[in-house]
């Protein structure tokens, strides 16, 4: 392809702004690679996590500081399948368990993982599959705001042109924002309002 008298190679992938864009518009890759980085994040921070000298409370407050920023760089534009959202809530179990460590059993004595069903009892922040959804909807607000001038807002309202291709289409966030904007117009137009929602003091 050319443009301004310049070539540009054509390829199935590349990296923009940190973030991996594929030629089949698929977000699958780029979760996987999030949160592989994220992995690579929790593992050099382990030795903290497991540290009897730090607080809990302090461990969370890492967890929510330094490893969730890096797994979910840019999941402001993800569309999550339950797929998705299990890898992700699996990521999350995993450094929890780190975080709150093995129970002892009354009965046996024996130590044991948590259960997932112990973990959301424990941790009483928004899990990491709400974290996503509230920043989705916090970006699609502020989108929305910007008017019909950016292009960017033209892009998530726009309807592209030509035929779909066969087969199941993927999942498209657009759509599911145009239901939310249906059903809220009119406290998109407030930030604060539209913050409140995406944060937890509203719901959907």
């Amino acid at each position: 392809m050319k443009t301004d008298n310049r070539s540009i190679e054509r390829v199935e992938e590349f990296k923009y702004l940190g973030t991996t864009l594929t030629n089949k518009n698929s977000i699958q890759e780029e979760i996987k690679r999030r949160l592989k980085v994220g992995n690579d994040c929790y593992y050099s921070v382990q030795n903290l996590l497991f540290s009897s000298l730090l607080s809990k409370k302090l461990k969370i407050k890492i967890y929510r500081t330094i490893i969730l920023p890096v797994g979910l760089y840019g999941c402001e534009t993800w569309s999550l399948t339950v797929r998705e959202e299990r890898r992700l809530r699996v990521f999350e179990n995993r450094v929890l368990r780190r975080v709150f460590g093995p129970k002892r059993e009354e009965v046996t004595g024996e130590w044991r993982k948590l259960h997932n069903e112990e973990l959301c009892n424990l941790y009483s922040l928004p899990n990491i599959v709400r974290v996503v959804k509230s920043r989705r909807m916090r970006w699609a607000g502020h989108v929305t705001r910007m008017g019909e001038g950016r292009g960017v807002h033209r892009v998530m309202v726009g309807k592209p042109e030509g035929k779909r291709p066969f087969g199941r289409p993927d999942v498209d966030g657009r759509l599911i924002l145009r239901w939310i904007f249906r059903k809220w117009v009119g406290v998109v137009e407030t930030g604060w309002s539209w913050l409140r929602i995406g944060t937890g003091g509203g719901h959907l």
